[in-house]
């Protein structure tokens, strides 16, 4: 016993040894800047993370970006005049695979209600999605009314009768639910934080990250609590400089919904992992709806049972919402399952048809044709952190962030803006001051927000993704649902891709 009681201590004292020497050995990456190590608190403690690839959210794919030309596709029926085809560039970024469902929307309900239903009834009462948008004086929607939210029949179904605020208040706690499973992932946060939750103590991403909400921390790693933890070595919260957290989730802005709609990506060879291979920029075709030129109509020409089948969900004629019956042509009379009909060459699915879909933009009639060709967009009324007397930020009884808007004076010396709310920016006068009428001599204002993309009740016209329409922030129709996006970060042709030509270098002659 004694020999082996030896052994054991020789072979614990050479492992500790081995580990000390490894420990010892690693080397601390250093700055190119000024030589201090990072993550080193001996060296002031500045914490870098590794470089790491985004993570695809859920429910996302990532849209890798490019030039288009954004506008109409078919000819301008409706004598609007308001999609001028031009040229302009979009940054990659990620999209929703398919529309936002009852079943999601029905979450978000839950989560709101089991937290603020004792203090504050109305923030639940505020997000219920119109269900009487399905009356009509002269037809029988009573059931639609009655069950197409609710019953789990529908749950798969694109949720309808959310207005544009309501969309994006959903996209606010998307992304803080999102973010908050990443923290108990990581440890950072526990499981049970969850249940201690409610009115102002709820997980706010933005409130989080400012210190205002700290939460039950979970069991970390050790190299999660060592990569977790102040100069003093006491612990902190992450930021996103720890690449954690991903973006926000939002709505598309209507460039980003266009160009993902198009999936021009399957007419191009598109990147290789082999360098040198790369697409050959030509779009052979004009496309007019959202599935390609391989099937340039509105059924499937490819051979065997799919032919001639509808490829979305749309009113093919007056009184015709899904065919004969025997042989319904798209198997659907109101919207569909949010995963039916053709996806396009991005596996996005129904941005053809099912339900048209709000976008973050400001409608104007004729956007700007020098406006700015790199992600444009219109809406912007910029904002930044409230501060108290005291030079410290706040949150709200509900646990958000306050944010306050930018004012025109602090935007007065700036070069690249001049005010802080540029809706009305080229929209028709040197001082972009024009107001519209509304209900006098326009239906346009500053709170109407462009709706993309036909419907289960448009004619096939309305299923090009150059196609526009609008509706103010307000209002809500069964037509019209929606699908979130969120910000690609790191390299634009996706994970494991570099950025940039990243040529070799040449050696110095003598």
């Amino acid at each position: 016993m004694h020999r082996l009681t030896s052994v054991s201590m020789l072979l614990g004292a050479s492992i500790i040894l081995s580990l000390s020497a490894c420990s010892v050995g690693k080397k601390k990456e250093k700055s190119t800047a000024t030589g201090w190590n990072y993550n080193d608190p001996k060296m002031g403690g500045f914490s870098v993370a590794k470089n790491k690839d985004q993570q695809t959210g859920p429910g996302l794919v990532f849209v890798q970006g490019g030039t288009f030309a954004m506008g109409a596709t078919e000819q301008d029926v409706m004598a609007d005049w308001n999609n001028i085809p031009r040229r302009i560039t979009v940054s990659s970024f990620y999209i929703d695979e398919t529309e936002v469902a009852n079943v999601h929307y029905r979450e978000y309900l839950f989560w709101l209600r089991r937290m603020y239903d004792e203090s504050f009834p109305d923030v639940y009462r505020r997000a219920l999605p119109d269900t009487l948008v399905w009356r009509s004086e002269l037809a029988y929607n009573e059931p639609l009314v009655e069950y197409y939210f609710r019953h789990p029949a529908y749950n798969d179904y694109p949720v309808v009768g959310v207005n544009w605020k309501q969309a994006v208040d959903y996209c606010k706690w998307r992304s803080n639910r999102v973010n908050e499973k990443l923290l108990i992932d990581k440890g950072l946060l526990s499981q049970n934080d969850v249940k201690n939750q409610s009115d102002d103590n709820t997980f706010d991403t933005k409130s989080y990250t400012a210190g205002l909400y700290e939460g039950i921390p979970g069991k970390m790693s050790k190299s999660t609590k060592e990569q977790f933890r102040n100069s003093d070595g006491s612990p902190r919260t992450a930021q996103f400089e720890d690449g954690v957290m991903l973006p926000n989730y939002r709505l598309p802005t209507e460039a980003e919904w266009e160009y993902a709609a198009l999936g021009y990506i399957g007419q191009n060879p598109g990147p290789s992992k082999k360098e040198g291979k790369r697409g050959e920029e030509l779009i052979m075709n004009k496309q007019v709806y959202s599935w390609g030129t391989n099937n340039s109509g509105l059924r499937d020409i490819r051979r065997g049972a799919w032919q001639g089948q509808f490829l979305a969900n749309f009113k093919r004629g007056s009184g015709d919402n899904m065919g004969m019956a025997g042989g319904l042509n798209d198997r659907a009379s109101i919207p569909g399952p949010v995963i039916a009909f053709f996806p396009n060459t991005f596996g996005i699915y129904n941005m053809s048809g099912n339900v048209s879909e709000w976008v973050l933009d400001v409608y104007r009639p004729l956007n700007p044709i020098d406006g700015d060709d790199f992600n444009y967009f219109r809406g912007n009324k910029f904002q930044t952190t409230y501060m108290n007397g005291e030079g410290e930020p706040e949150k709200d009884s509900l646990g958000h962030l306050k944010m306050r808007d930018v004012t025109d004076e602090e935007s007065a010396n700036r070069l690249n803006y001049q005010k802080g709310d540029v809706i009305n920016y080229l929209d028709g006068d040197t001082l972009s001051n024009v107001e519209y009428g509304y209900g006098i001599t326009s239906l346009i204002n500053d709170k109407s927000h462009v709706v993309k993309g036909g419907s289960w009740n448009d004619r096939a016209y309305w299923l090009s993704p150059g196609a526009r329409r609008y509706m103010q922030e307000d209002m809500a129709t069964n037509t019209v649902g929606f699908r979130c996006a969120m910000d690609r970060v790191g390299s634009p042709e996706g994970n494991k891709f570099k950025t940039g030509q990243l040529f070799k270098k040449q050696r110095q002659k003598r």
